[in-house]
């Protein structure tokens, strides 16, 4: 990594380091905004942020994300998790506490096609995409002066169904080596196993080539065009080991005509493919996200 985006990073560690986000998602009954927002108090905490949904009050499930600051947090991070368990168990809930200043590790994963990865490293460059990208994989060596420009480790592990699982052990290891926190496969154009998505459960974000449902599987673009569709997008989601129907995260569209051939989609696609699958993975860095049942709950 560049020292310039090095020191941006640590200037925003040393801003939000009294900053904490609280996810929760129970079942819907009265009380449960007062004693969090009780315990907060009671603890210092400033809420600052505060989006909740339910999708039903009489029986349906109740979600929220709270962010606060609250002076000292560092110091108070295992008692404010010890402590909250109480209320946890009180309302059956199921919760995260995360600390803004600890900057979420990612690894990317990419293939041939670079636009998605361009997309996030200039996020990331500009400021807009807070994590340490702290690898990139790939089973191509197209991407290696762009990472090496920017002094991001890069592996190039060649992959095909014969090596499958050879390649996956190294990778696994890397994941392992470098404490990573989120894969994000950015037009990674091989499947992953069970056991390597097991292994990291709504942790891997993939960005898809279709409006999903529609065109699950290779070669959407081929298929829209000889389907004689009027728009296309694109959706970028949590990997789970059914292809391509995981938690949908985000979505866009273009509209199109007979005009364009396969060729026009395919670059008309590639711009919405960018912007989705930064705007998913800004959301997951951003702790907005919960996942219930096969669906997302964003705010």
């Amino acid at each position: 990594m560049n020292s310039a985006i090095q020191d941006q990073l640590k200037v925003f560690r040393e801003s939000q380091k009294n900053r904490g986000r609280l996810l929760i998602n129970c079942p819907d009954q009265p009380g449960i905004v007062s004693a969090v927002s009780k315990f907060l108090f009671q603890h210092g905490a400033n809420i600052i942020e505060s989006s909740q949904y339910s999708t039903n009050p009489e029986g349906g499930t109740f979600f929220i994300r709270i962010e606060f600051e609250c002076p000292g947090l560092q110091a108070k991070e295992e008692v404010l998790k010890s402590q909250f368990q109480k209320i946890a168990e009180t309302f059956s809930m199921e919760w995260k506490l995360a600390f803004v200043y600890e900057l979420k590790k990612t690894a990317i994963f990419v293939s041939k096609e670079l636009h998605c990865l361009r997309e996030l490293l200039w996020e990331w460059q500009s400021g807009d995409l807070l994590t340490d990208i702290a690898l990139i994989v790939s089973n191509h060596e197209e991407s290696r002066q762009i990472a090496e420009s920017l002094h991001i480790p890069f592996f190039y592990i060649p992959a095909s169904k014969e090596n499958r699982e050879e390649v996956e052990e190294r990778q696994l290891q890397l994941i392992k080596e470098f404490d990573i926190d989120l894969i994000i496969l950015a037009r990674y154009m091989q499947i992953l196993t069970p056991a390597f998505v097991g292994a990291h459960p709504f942790k891997i974000i993939n960005i898809h080539h279709s409006f999903l449902p529609a065109f699950v599987g290779a070669r959407p673009y081929d298929r829209a065009y000889q389907r004689g569709v009027k728009i296309i997008g694109a959706t970028s989601h949590y990997v789970t080991n059914d292809l391509d129907e995981g938690p949908i995260i985000e979505q866009d569209i273009k509209r199109v005509d007979h005009r364009d051939h396969i060729d026009d989609l395919k670059k008309s696609g590639r711009s919405i493919e960018r912007s989705v699958l930064a705007r998913a993975v800004k959301w997951h860095l951003e702790d907005r996200i919960i996942v219930h049942e096969n669906k997302t709950i964003v705010f």
